[in-house]
């Protein structure tokens, strides 16, 4: 899934602009050495060198002296054909037959309007074969599905194919046949280690600009936690400088020995960029898979509630009581619902993560010459898992066994596929808010077009309790009980006649139940809405029926 770049704005950098400056500044060398560029090339026919363009002037030939015969093709079994492999390169075709192309029917939730859905539309992208008659693709590629298709390479039928898990969070979804037809002759994929700076990858897909099966090469240019756009987290991932294009997703990335160290997901837009992929790693498929296995569902990747603050500077470590051979980060704060918070406090010092040193910048050995942020030792366990936690407390070092769990955020940055909820009264549509809805309502430029305070429960805002919601008035349907309140738009509901407005079940709940003459609603920056009971419950069926809307309140607040 490519993330387009973004234009500049004034008073706030991009924050596409911003990872590029850090991309740029950061490449080295090596990335670009001749070395890789052969291998990159390696792949071109020696019997294509000659027909490269040359700088200069053309050689002048004498009008009385021949053209020299071109150099005949080179033969093979006595046949003429191409040139034989270069040395050292291993071919990946046989695994190439387990690539497919997927097609999928999306139909999307309405956000804006919750009572209906957007018109569907139909997306191509690609996927591979893997053991136990299975197919991995991206989440992306399969998300709010109605119908999903697959096409074999040099097939002509499309076999139906049914969705098992869709892990949001690392856009990986699996699916598989039921069709026996469709397993015959399909060899599964074969899963390689983690791969090296400069070690040759070569992506195989279906993008855009044909319709058969296209390979682009190149090489691992950086290994660290990336932020994987669809699942708005960050997870370990690959760069590469082969070509990602719309379409590729879903596809694998094979090593010089034909086996998968990837797939293909998202990459760089922007007009100083070019060629920056990003892959999935190994690591990232295998736990997807073993926590399918082994829970018979995706349950997600645990992360620690907490968020932190480097101790760089030696004058807060001190300050801190931290001994000089001592490392770690800060806690900053902590979210309430975490399991982490029963034992964990502010201003503790987190000196290793089950038995790993932290560095004061956060990141822990890796590989040999490398480093990478801590939360790749997380991210590597499984949710119920338990952990050994240590921690420098008023100069005191204390162990603490967590069990891990997943991180629910106040503003859920995805829906996973569940119908929005809402509840309407008097023309009043309350909903809840979400980052696919504050992209419904203000398009990709969402983080600049939102309300500031939106913007500021997304960035720093933690829930306080499992279930707190923040629920808005998405919108008014202009009707005569209304008037005056036409104006509100997306503005928080506080309380409700002085109850405070835990989430829209409770809001519903207690509207529908309450019997007094008025419906008093406070709502943010300290405007109110006062409403006759009698009449508001009246006028909501009209409503309805002239703006075409089948219930009142969505089918999961029902009770």
């Amino acid at each position: 899934m490519a993330s387009d770049g973004k234009r500049k704005k004034r008073g706030r950098k991009s924050k596409t602009q911003t990872t590029l400056d850090r991309i740029t500044s950061t490449i080295n060398d090596e990335v670009f050495s001749v070395n890789n560029v052969e291998i990159v090339n390696s792949t071109t026919p020696t019997s294509a060198k000659k027909h490269e363009n040359r700088r200069g002037r053309p050689k002048k030939r004498s009008k009385h002296s021949p053209e020299k015969p071109e150099k005949p093709p080179p033969l093979i079994n006595g046949e003429i054909g191409v040139a034989p492999p270069v040395e050292g390169v291993t071919r990946v075709v046989p695994a190439m037959d387990a690539v497919v192309k997927v097609f999928c029917v999306h139909t999307e939730p309405n956000l804006s309007l919750p009572w209906q859905r957007k018109r569907q539309y139909s997306s191509s992208s690609s996927g591979f074969v893997i053991g136990g008659r299975r197919v991995l693709t991206n989440a992306h590629s399969v998300e709010h599905y109605t119908q999903v298709k697959l096409k074999k390479r040099g097939s002509d039928t499309k076999y139906l194919a049914t969705v098992l898990a869709i892990g949001t969070e690392c856009d990986i979804a699996l699916l598989t046949v039921n069709d026996d037809e469709f397993w015959e002759g399909v060899s599964p994929v074969e899963f390689g280690e983690l791969p090296s700076l400069q070690d040759a990858v070569t992506v195989v897909g279906y993008p855009i600009g044909g319709d058969t099966i296209s390979v682009t090469s190149g090489v691992v240019s950086r290994i660290e936690i990336l932020s994987y756009a669809h699942g708005s987290t960050e997870l370990l991932g690959l760069q590469i400088d082969a070509a990602i294009n719309s379409g590729n997703s879903g596809g694998p990335a094979f090593n010089d020995k034909g086996e998968c160290v990837g797939i293909a997901f998202q990459s760089l837009k922007h007009e100083d960029a070019e060629n920056i992929g990003y892959v999935i790693p190994t690591p990232v498929i295998k736990h997807f898979i073993q926590d399918y296995e082994k829970n018979g569902a995706y349950t997600g990747f645990p992360f620690l509630g907490i968020e932190w603050q480097k101790m760089e500077n030696p004058d807060m470590r001190v300050a801190m009581g931290m001994k000089s051979d001592q490392k770690g980060v800060r806690i900053r704060r902590i979210d309430p619902t975490a399991p982490e918070s029963e034992v964990l406090q502010p201003s503790d010092i987190i000196l290793s993560f089950d038995g790993v040193d932290i560095a004061n910048d956060g990141t822990v050995p890796f590989r040999h010459g490398e480093r990478i942020g801590f939360s790749y030792l997380i991210s590597q366990k499984y949710t119920g898992d338990n952990a050994v936690i240590k921690v420098l407390r008023n100069s005191k070092t204390l162990e603490f066994d967590i069990k891990l769990s997943t991180h629910r955020r106040l503003i859920p940055p995805h829906v996973k596929g569940k119908p929005p909820s809402y509840y309407i009264i008097a023309g009043f549509v309350f909903t809840t808010v979400s980052v696919p809805y504050l992209r419904s309502e203000y398009g990709k430029e969402y983080e600049f077009e939102a309300p500031v305070k939106l913007l500021d429960k997304l960035l720093h805002s933690m829930p306080q309790s499992p279930d707190e919601q923040i629920v808005v008035v998405s919108q008014v349907l202009v009707a005569d009980i209304n008037i005056g309140y036409e104006d509100i738009v997306n503005t928080q509901v506080v309380a409700f006649n002085g109850k405070p407005v835990k989430n829209l079940k409770s809001l519903a709940n207690m509207v529908e139940n309450f019997d007094d003459e008025f419906l008093k609603f406070d709502l943010e920056y300290d405007q109110i809405v006062v409403l006759r009971t009698k009449t508001a419950k009246e006028a909501t069926v009209d409503i309805l029926t002239t703006h075409g809307i089948p219930s009142a309140i969505s089918d999961d607040l029902k009770p």
